[in-house]
């Protein structure tokens, strides 16, 4: 029973503190005085009864009433009910003293008289109740209110001390009426159960103010502990809110501060850091607006604001969509029937009272499905006197499935839930509906979900129990409360709330307490009953996790185990890998743990070593796969099985499995261990408990007949620690003192006992096994573990190791007392913290923690013993370091270390999107040569058998090398890695092995960084293989990296001093600063003033002995290829030549001194004088002068390279148009301008202007295809290299300049009006060919193009439009850069134009190159779909940059072959310029497109004229820090791509460009060494001299090419067919057309890189035997592991190599390939001739296969189809012509020789008697000495033959009748042998005599 209120209290305003702005309230009386025991006074209650604060009012307000809730220290909740109303202030002017105005009250009372008042203070009446009966306090102060108000005749004191004498019970459901003695009749209801909330109708009102989803998101909100307040204007809804929020949470229950209404002077706890439910005010909206980390809920505008910095966590799926489904049945039950064509009448809303309860039982459903099998994770650890139960969250969460799920799991981890354990974990307590509810089997809640009329069924039941709670009785009592009467409180004359009587209130209340003392309290005693346990943990999807394939899985594991302990190692060895693979499954864990606790069982716990490293390997994996959620059960299932397992070291030494699985952080984490230890002594408790001693028989049979115990038939079954637990707490009250006394004593000691065992246990897993490293000390994990076992394995690396511990023993400090006390440290923490809990004794506890530092030592001491015999252990066998094939030369610099090549994003090795086996993870060795950095091992796995893996890259090419942590597949941990990236497209990522120390690593990093960045040229590969000495090489040298140039400024500045050098002006003395020290010098001078950039004068010579002589530069192919070309010849300056020749060679850079990285032969204008191109060669940036480069051969159009203009000195040539106004610059830049203006025009005037007038002239459409709307649109993505003048005037002008041509043809944005027009007037920009040259022509993109309707057919006019577009045609166009021609103005009497260009510069390109790295190798697999490589090769803007350059030099070739000649004048000349010039030549001119020529072309423009191959390649120690920039792969790549569009025109095929690819950043060659033939000339390698010492010559990169193609067809296109008509090639250049070049992709692990020649030879041979060996024809081809072109050769290839084979067989001496070849080309020529059947021009694709004059887009896409135009005039056999060849190469080639060479071809041959002639094929066979003959070159049927020893003469003969009519009568002979005379005619006479004379020499040498 409880006292209905225990203070009444009356507030009113308080007038001594007005002043203070914010008014006051003040206690005027409360009652009782005294405070009642147990129940002290509320502080503060002024304050909660106006929260609002007190204010004065103008007019009289309506009472109001609102209840307040306060919680005190016990956290007892008070509730406040508070009725206020107003009363007349009198004073206001405040000038009477206080005690004035006591007096005047009592007159007035006492005279009745009143003035009408103006102001009206407030004045509260509170009651104060345990009690929450918010609506009977309401009547009780109603009641005193109404009493005051209406003058009622009763007193007030009585009133008031009635309410403290009347008592309540608690719950029960009775009902008691009572009446505070004004005639009132008043009825109290008690709820059934007391722990459910009463909520009368809150709940429904929350939901109808703010929704289902809002609600949802506040109890998401309250849960998981974040703050909520709510706002309303109305005191009354904020109660009811917070009242109904907190009911939702049942069964649990809100901790933390409660304040529905919270009043203005404490705002300031809104900003408290503890969650909170609290109500404010509306009023105050503009104070709550910038909390930040506040939900706030507006319960009159329905909204909530979650602030953006919290991350609300939502109920998990599927529960959140069941409880709003259910939620929304309930809220809106007419949303079923809404679309209902006949609606069911309306039913009758419904009682909010009910609704509120529905909602209710959704919740209370919810969290019975959240909490489904909480009782099984309980843990019993005491039982007497108090229980004491753990819950074991891990378990929980794991078994719920919900481990990463961050609501349920902040819901475990809060207050509410502990308190939830604390209250609800016993198992003998009574019980509620919600113990029912989560007892109820996960079947039925499944079978609900089905159906709605069950669930829908359930829930009523559900939520009338809980209306039942609240209104248990149907029949309400008659209850009455009087009211005031209507208006009462505006009244004008009312008297002020009278002060009560003290004294009689006391009085009253004494009395009342002795009247109730003396009736007898009835209290009911509390049913206790056994709580039901409910059926176990179910996975919350209702599956237990998917289980893939588990049965399987767990065969694996099991047989692996088997063959583990039945010694079988070879079968272990194969199953392992699979099994360690199966261990990532949950089951496969616990089978594991099973398995091996069986053997245990079966004393099989010692082990040999092999066993034990399998065992641990296995342990390992478990502990490493293993998800939060079941590491624990893993781990605790792991701990006794790590004890049990040992191996014997030597006699007395053993070491148990612990020492090796120490290394994972489960083992330093202390909620793991209370987790494991409470478990364990639940187990140790129920054993106490279950074999109950004789004497406690008597006990259980008292208690049988007071409840019924299980009967026999149910003890069996096992019973849980719970259920004995309930049966000790139910006998418990009736033990004896003694018996109680001593039940509690053998509790504590098991759980002593515990302790103890699990304080070893702990010292056993956390001293690590080698002392000097601490576990719990260390926080990264240290670098070399050798410790315990002799695998890779046992002493793994754990990833993340705990934090340390203590924060004092955070420095490391490998002392032995040091891991002694840290561990010592954590293990009294754990010990503390469980016993404490368990209630174990102080005693217990201090004997216990002196215990601890004697154990660790012990195990320290112990453990020094096993650590030093392990380490003696044998290794463990591992796989072979096999060692890689070196080339000839290369050496190893270090031996293999250890490791295994880890796969990275490329997916191909690991089985990838095709299958295939899993070559990667590999085991093997990493070795470092001279040359390359190589791993060569063995896949891991065993099934893809003994493969060699190899990866390899020249050293030369690493990018970036880094050092990593590996994840290491095969033994479950962390690694020490090296990730190595190279140019190369290749990415080695390797895990060293345990063996392999970090000193040996930094060492091979040391090594790797030497030989990246060799000293001097000489180091290098190319120079060093097979020398012995390389160091001897290096020129000595005073400062480390000078050269040669350095040395030759030095002298020159000697001579200098002594006067011999007169320099040629003054400003010219400073020599250029450009050696290696300072190199950056020489490309950041882009403006530097000419000056500066002074050469060295000529009279300076750079080299002692001066062996550059003539002889020798006329052997380099710049000059052989002028010469080829026509450019002149080589002369003196001073003699002009005779034949009239516009350009002639000068040998003035001869010493380089004109320009250092130009060649020493240049070509320039007949007219200019050497003299002058010094000056002129001052207005470019490093005097790189405009050259002639090549010459078109028809147009005679000329092509010329330069390096920039600088800025200042192109003023001359482009000067503004009145001359006369510029003031004279100073002598020597006039000079120079005036020079640089002579030299142009003597090169305009060398042109010879070749415009013909026909649509071959001007560009065509296949290089504006490129160009098109389209293509513009992509560029932009680029901004800075977006060219706009390339752009523009193709895109736009093309239909607006040419169809709708107005005055202008084009306009252009930034051109001053002088020029506008004048840059694109040209015809070359915008005419189209003449449409009978297109049709001609239908390349593919053009075709594509017209279609797509981007190239609109000419209008009429379209030839005279051309002819005026002539006109326009200037001589020279310069490309330059923009910012280099802005603003200049071409003079206008030269007939030159410039062209602004936009180009991507070096760092563009820099940039792009790391991007397509990246995704070309990626380093780790992308979490992308598989479209992420595309993409990544589109971010990287590689290919746009190709379109880029392959634009530019289409326009280049147009504008050549329109007869304008062109000067490239672009950066500093050597990267973007060379890379257009040399595409340019390639399209424009055949010979490039041959072997030899692409050599030529490389050598004399990228070579000779200096591209910076050292730095560009990031080759020398002076270009470290630029970075790779691969301006020759970028060219190389678009060579790749005019190759693929035209296959035919190639003499070489795409393996030559892949291999120069490779081997110009390689460092195998010295030809791409260093950056100028200067340099070369510097360090003697630029000519071969003889006598020089053989080992200086270094390798070159031509020798050996040619070397190979002498040797085989390897850099052969067989296809090559270059057409004579065609000589421009036109590829198209649109994006799409572009294609991903495979050598960025590929890769062949079975061999490493294949651009190793050398190697592949030997291992061809090998592959050779093997294939031997082997009966079957069939090879498995594995992506990225074979090399899928050697697998699969094409038909000439396989063809050469037979005849080769034959040859060898017949020990014949081989014929090199080439002959052969021709030969076959040769015979098919003359056949085909000699049929008559084909026209001249059809020999194709080196003659071998016969087609017609293929179109083009035919030759494109390699459809070799007989034309079907071209059938009628063949004869019908040429359909047959494409299958000739196979049977021509087989059937003609019978073995030869030089000198018995066989001969075949087509002859007619009579028949005998009367027939008529027929072709037939011979052969002449010398081995079989016959002449046989077959009906066409493909039969390989022979139809006859003559015998040759038959033969007796061969004549020339008369045709007879019937021969052929169209042969001449000499072809004819007659072959007579001795049994008949053969008629026979060739194809002509000269035919025919060559057969006459081959028949003969076969006669006479048989």
């Amino acid at each position: 029973m409880a006292r209905l209120a225990d203070y009444c209290i009356v507030v009113g305003y308080d007038q001594e503190k007005v002043g203070s702005g914010e008014g006051c309230g003040k206690i005027i009386q409360r009652f009782p005085k005294k405070d009642w025991e147990g129940t002290a006074f509320p502080q503060g209650v002024e304050m909660f009864c106006q929260p609002g604060g007190w204010r004065l009012s103008r007019e009289r307000k309506a009472p109001t009433f609102f209840t307040v809730v306060l919680t005190d220290i016990e956290s007892d909740r008070h509730y406040c009910s508070c009725l206020t109303f107003y009363e007349a202030e009198v004073n206001l002017q405040g000038t009477k003293t206080i005690e004035a105005d006591g007096d005047d009250d009592e007159e007035g009372e006492e005279d009745g008289l009143i003035q009408p008042a103006q102001v009206f203070a407030p004045k509260s009446l509170i009651l104060v109740s345990r009690l929450d009966y918010p609506e009977i306090f309401r009547g009780c102060l109603g009641l005193i209110y109404t009493v005051y108000i209406d003058s009622l005749s009763f007193p007030l004191e009585g009133l008031v001390a009635n309410l403290f004498t009347f008592q309540v019970p608690v719950a029960g459901g009775s009902q008691k009426l009572f009446s505070l003695g004004a005639g009132d009749r008043q009825l109290i209801q008690t709820p059934l159960n007391d722990s459910l909330p009463v909520t009368c109708k809150s709940v429904a009102l929350l939901f109808q103010q703010l929704g289902i989803q809002n609600v949802l998101s506040l109890f998401c909100a309250v849960l998981t502990e974040h703050k909520v307040l709510f706002h309303s204007t109305s005191y009354q809804r904020l109660g009811e809110a917070s009242r109904a929020l907190e009911a939702l949470m049942f069964p649990l229950k809100y901790s933390y501060p409660y304040i529905p209404i919270l009043p203005s002077r404490l705002l300031e706890v809104l900003s408290s850091p503890t969650p909170f439910i609290i109500g404010v005010h509306s009023m105050f909206q503009s104070e709550i607006q910038d909390l930040l980390d506040v939900i706030i809920a507006d319960l009159d505008g329905g909204t909530i604001k979650i602030p953006e910095c919290i991350h609300l966590s939502l109920l998990p799926e599927p529960l959140l969509h069941r409880t709003q489904t259910a939620l929304s049945l309930v809220l809106h039950p007419d949303l079923e029937i809404a679309d209902n064509a006949f609606p069911p009448p309306r039913t009758a809303p419904s009682n909010l009272k009910l609704l509120d309860k529905e909602v209710r039982a959704v919740f209370l459903r919810l969290f019975a499905q959240l909490f489904q099998g909480y009782r099984s994770c309980l843990q019993l650890i005491r039982i007497h006197s108090e229980p004491v139960i753990h819950f074991h969250k891990t378990a929980f969460l794991g078994q719920r499935g919900l481990i990463e799920n961050d609501f349920l799991t902040k819901v475990l981890d809060g207050m509410a839930f502990a308190g939830f354990v604390s209250e609800r974990g016993p198992p003998y307590r009574a019980c509620d509906l919600f113990d029912e509810l989560v007892a109820i089997d996960t079947e039925r809640f499944k079978e609900e979900e089905a159906n709605p009329a069950k669930l829908q069924k359930h829930m009523r039941e559900l939520s009338e129990q809980l209306y039942k709670n609240e209104n248990p009785n149907p029949h309400m009592a008659f209850q009455k409360v009087p009211r005031p009467s209507e208006g009462s409180h505006l009244r004008v004359h009312q008297v002020p709330f009278p002060l009560l009587d003290d004294g009689k209130v006391e009085g009253l209340l004494q009395e009342g307490i002795v009247k109730h003392a003396s009736a007898p309290a009835t209290a009911r005693p509390e049913r206790k009953c056994v709580v039901p346990a409910g059926p176990p943990v179910l996975s919350i999807g209702g599956k237990s996790g998917s289980v893939f394939n588990s049965a399987r899985r767990l065969e694996v594991v099991r047989s692996c185990i088997s063959f583990v302990f039945d010694n079988k190692t070879l079968e272990t060895e194969k199953s392992l890998p699979a099994a360690l693979r199966a261990l990532k499954g949950k089951a496969a864990r616990q089978c594991l743990t099973e398995e091996l606790s069986l053997h245990v069982q079966q004393n099989r716990a010692i082990l040999d070593h092999q066993q034990f490293d399998y065992i641990i390997r296995m342990m390992n994996c478990a502990l490493q796969d293993c998800s939060s959620s079941e590491e624990y059960s893993v781990a605790a299932a792991l701990l006794p099985l790590t004890t049990a397992f040992y191996r014997k070291l030597t006699a007395g030494v053993n070491q148990f499995a612990y020492t090796c699985i120490q290394d994972h952080p489960i083992w330093t984490n202390q909620q793991f261990w209370e987790a494991t230890f409470y478990s364990e002594v639940q187990s140790q408790i129920r054993a106490l408990y279950l074999n109950i001693p004789e004497e406690k028989v008597g006990i259980t049979a008292r208690l049988k007949d007071q409840c019924p115990l299980p009967t026999a038939a149910d003890r069996d079954v096992e019973q849980t620690a719970m259920d004995l637990a309930a049966e000790q707490l139910r006998a418990w009250p009736s033990l004896s003192k003694e018996k109680q006394h001593e039940l509690v004593k053998n509790e504590e000691s098991t759980v002593f006992s515990q302790a103890i065992h699990y304080a070893s246990l702990m010292v056993y897993l956390l001293v690590p096994l080698d002392t000097s490293k601490n576990k719990l000390l260390r926080n990264a994990p240290a670098a070399d573990w050798e410790s315990g076992s002799n695998s890779i394995v046992t002493n793994s690396i754990a990833g993340s190791v705990a934090e340390s511990f203590d924060t004092e023993s955070g420095f490391e400090d490998s002392e032995n007392s040091d891991v002694a006390n840290s561990v010592v440290r954590f293990i009294a923490r754990f010990i503390d913290k469980v016993c404490t809990e368990s209630g174990v004794t102080q005693d217990h506890i201090k004997s216990l923690h002196s215990m601890i530092p004697g154990i660790v030592a012990m195990q320290m001491e112990a453990l020094e013993v096993v650590h030093r015999e392990s380490r003696r252990l044998p290794p463990i066998q591992k796989p072979k370091i096999l060692r890689p094939a070196l080339l000839p030369g290369e050496e190893l610099v270090s031996e293999g270390l250890r490791v295994v090549l880890d796969p990275d994003g490329r997916e191909e090795a690991t089985g990838g999107l095709l299958g295939g086996p899993h070559i990667l993870p590999a085991e093997g060795a990493l070795f470092l040569t001279t040359y390359r950095i190589i791993f060569k091992g063995t896949p891991h796995d065993p099934l893809v058998g003994e493969q060699a893996v190899i990866r390899a890259f020249p050293v030369s090419t690493l990018t970036k090398e880094k050092k990593i942590s590996i994840q290491n597949q095969l033994q479950q941990n962390m690694q020490e890695g090296l990730q190595l990236r190279s140019a190369s497209f290749q990415l080695i990522k390797v895990a060293f092995d345990e063996e392999v120390s970090s000193e040996m690593v930094e060492i091979f990093r040391k090594h790797l960084q030497r030989i990246r960045y060799p000293p001097s040229i000489f180091s290098t590969f190319a120079f060093a293989a097979g020398q012995t000495a390389p160091q001897l090489l290096v020129p000595k040298q005073k400062e480390r990296n000078t050269g040669f140039r350095t040395l030759s400024k030095t002298i020159v500045k000697g001579a200098k001093k002594a006067g011999k050098i007169t320099m040629g002006r003054s400003g010219q003395t400073t020599l250029k600063k450009n050696e290696r020290g300072s190199r950056m010098t020489w490309h950041e001078d882009d403006d530097i003033s000419i000056s500066d950039d002074g050469e060295p004068p000529p009279s300076s010579t750079l080299r002692a002995s001066e062996k550059s002589t003539m002889e020798q530069l006329v052997e380099r192919a710049c000059f052989r290829d002028y010469q080829r070309l026509g450019l002149g010849t080589i002369t003196a300056s001073s003699s002009r030549s005779k034949t009239g020749e516009q350009f002639r060679i000068t040998a003035v850079n001869r010493l380089y001194s004109l320009c250092r990285s130009y060649p020493g032969l240049l070509v320039v204008p007949q007219a200019v004088q050497d003299s002058s191109l010094q000056k002129v060669a001052r207005c470019y940036r490093h005097n790189r002068l405009p050259v002639v480069s090549w010459k078109h051969p028809r147009t005679k159009a000329v092509l010329l390279r330069s390096g920039g203009f600088h800025g200042k000195s192109v003023v001359g040539l482009f000067k503004s148009q009145n001359p006369s106004s510029t003031a004279p610059a100073s002598s020597s830049e006039s000079s120079s301008s005036l020079e640089q203006e002579k030299y142009l025009q003597a090169i305009l005037d060398s042109i010879p202007i070749y415009f013909k007038m026909n649509g071959n002239s001007t560009l065509s459409n296949r290089s504006l295809i490129g160009l098109s709307p389209g293509s513009e649109r992509r560029t932009s993505r680029i901004p800075k290299m977006a060219p706009v003048h390339l752009d523009i005037p193709f895109s736009n002008s093309f239909a607006r300049g040419v169809l709708g041509y107005k005055h202008k043809l084009f306009t252009h944005s930034n051109q001053k009006p002088a020029t506008k027009g004048r840059i694109h007037n040209q015809g070359m920009w915008a005419s189209l060919r003449s449409s009978s040259r297109l049709s001609q022509h239908p390349a593919v993109g053009d075709v594509g193009a017209r279609l797509a309707g981007k190239d609109l057919a000419p209008p009429a006019g379209s030839n005279s439009l051309q002819a005026q577009l002539l006109k326009q045609q200037a001589a020279l166009y310069i490309f330059g850069e923009k910012s280099h021609l802005r603003g200049l103005k071409v003079d206008s009497s030269l007939n030159c134009e410039l062209v602004p260009v936009d180009f991507a510069d070096t760092r563009q390109v820099k940039a792009a190159f790391k991007k397509l790295l990246r995704a070309c190798a990626p380093s780790a697999s992308s979490s992308d779909t598989e479209d992420s490589f595309l993409k990544a090769l589109e971010d990287s803007e590689w290919i746009l940059q190709l379109q880029k350059i392959l634009q530019l030099a289409l326009i280049l070739v147009e504008l050549l072959d329109s007869g304008s000649s062109v000067l490239l004048s672009l950066e500093d000349g050597w990267d973007i310029t060379t890379q257009v010039v040399s595409l340019v030549q390639l399209l424009s001119d055949p010979f490039y497109r041959t072997l030899e020529g692409f050599q030529v072309l490389l050598e004399k423009e990228w070579l000779s004229f200096g591209h910076k191959f050292s730095q560009r390649s990031n080759l020398s120690p002076s270009s470290q820090g630029s970075g790779f920039t691969p301006i020759f792969l970028q060219f190389l790549d678009c060579v790749h791509q005019i190759l693929e569009q035209h296959p035919l025109e190639f003499e070489f095929n795409q393996h030559y460009v892949k291999f120069l690819a490779y081997h110009h950043i390689s460092n195998r060659f010295k030809n791409f060494l260093l950056d100028s033939d200067y340099e070369r000339l510097e360090h003697g390698t630029l000519f071969e001299d003889k006598g020089d010492k053989q080992a200086r010559r270094g390798i070159c990169i031509w020798a050996c090419v040619n070397r190979m193609h002498r040797r085989s067809p390897i850099f052969f296109n067989y296809m090559y067919s270059p057409t004579e008509t065609e000589l421009i090639l036109k590829p198209s250049i649109s994006i799409p057309n572009l294609t991903k070049w495979d050598f960025f992709t590929d890769e062949t692990l079975s061999t490493g890189p294949c651009y190793d020649w050398r190697m592949m030879a030997v291992r061809l041979e090998s592959m050779e035997e093997a294939d031997t060996i082997s009966t079957s024809k069939r090879r498995i081809v594995w992506p990225c592991y074979s090399s899928v072109n050697r697998a699969q050769p094409d038909a000439i290839t396989k063809l050469l190599a037979d005849i080769e084979r034959l040859e060898g067989e017949l020990s014949q001496a081989p014929e090199r390939w080439q002959t052969t070849l021709e030969r076959v080309r040769v015979s098919i020529q003359e056949d085909l001739k000699q049929e008559g059947n084909l026209r001249k021009q059809s020999l194709s694709i080196s003659g071998l296969i016969p087609t017609s004059s293929l179109q083009a887009f035919q030759r494109r896409s390699m459809l070799h189809l007989p034309d079907s135009g071209l059938v009628e005039d063949r004869s019908p056999t040429t359909t047959n012509g494409i299958n000739r060849r196979a049977a021509t190469l087989y059937n003609q080639f019978t073995p030869k020789n030089e000198e018995n060479r066989s001969y075949e071809g087509i002859l007619y041959k009579r028949g005998a008697l009367l027939k008529g002639w027929k072709p037939r094929w011979f052969v002449l066979d010398i081995t079989k000495h016959q002449m046989r003959y077959y009906d066409t070159g493909e039969d390989t049927n022979c139809r006859g033959h003559i015998d040759l020893a038959e033969v007796e003469s061969v004549v020339i003969a008369a045709p007879t009748i019937g021969a052929p009519k169209h042969i001449s009568e000499k072809a004819f002979f007659d072959l007579k042998t001795s049994k008949r005379v053969y008629n026979f005619c060739a194809s002509d006479a000269p035919n025919a005599q060559l057969w006459m004379d081959k028949i003969q020499s076969c006669i006479s040498d048989a």
